[in-house]
């Protein structure tokens, strides 16, 4: 089902090592596996026919690596705030380890020690909203998992933390956009496999 009105495409990463194993990974730039590779390849056929405006890329290379195979890099403009959620002290640990010894946290309730909070996510997010609807064009974005929960959360007019309530897969396509008129943001698919 087409709209008459702008699409946002989210895309995020392929599948990395991390990632594979649940380690968060914000700012460390971890590769994408081969089966990630192999995932990002094939987005070249979901998103075949798709005609956008603009193509932006977090700056991790897992999201470039992401575009690139998927046949979108040649026009990519790089935007440090689709960066994922800095970790901080919890970057490279499972979700498991950080509630061994803090029980009970949540990260799109506590945040990370020494990294952002889930209202630095959520002004990152509002920033990018604001381009996008500056921009009133569809457009693609590569980016993680974290990050463009937020970003679906805040483009609802959500809390940023009630992104957790959203789940993305490795190499998921899900498209914001609009229901009668570009004062009704609405979440048209999500987690598109």
């Amino acid at each position: 089902m087409s709209s008459a009105f702008p699409e946002i495409h989210l895309v995020r990463h392929g599948e990395t090592e991390w990632s594979l194993s649940g380690r968060h990974t914000g700012r460390s730039d971890i590769p994408l596996t081969a089966n990630g590779e192999e995932a990002a390849r094939k987005l070249a056929a979901r998103l075949e026919g798709l005609s956008v405006s603009a193509v932006w890329s977090s700056p991790s290379q897992r999201a470039r690596n992401t575009c690139r195979l998927a046949g979108y890099d040649t026009d990519a403009v790089i935007k440090p705030d689709l960066a994922e959620w800095d970790y901080g002290a919890y970057e490279g640990i499972t979700t498991k380890e950080i509630l061994a010894g803090r029980p009970g946290w949540q990260l799109f309730r506590d945040g990370c020690p020494n990294g952002e909070t889930v209202a630095d996510v959520g002004a990152r997010a509002d920033k990018i909203i604001a381009e996008l609807r500056q921009a009133n064009a569809p457009i693609l974005i590569f980016s993680s998992s974290h990050f463009l929960r937020v970003l679906a959360a805040r483009w609802l007019g959500l809390p940023a933390q009630d992104g957790s309530r959203f789940i993305l897969d490795t190499t998921s396509i899900s498209i914001l956009g609009y229901e009668h008129d570009l004062t009704e943001p609405v979440i048209r698919r999500w987690n598109q496999r």
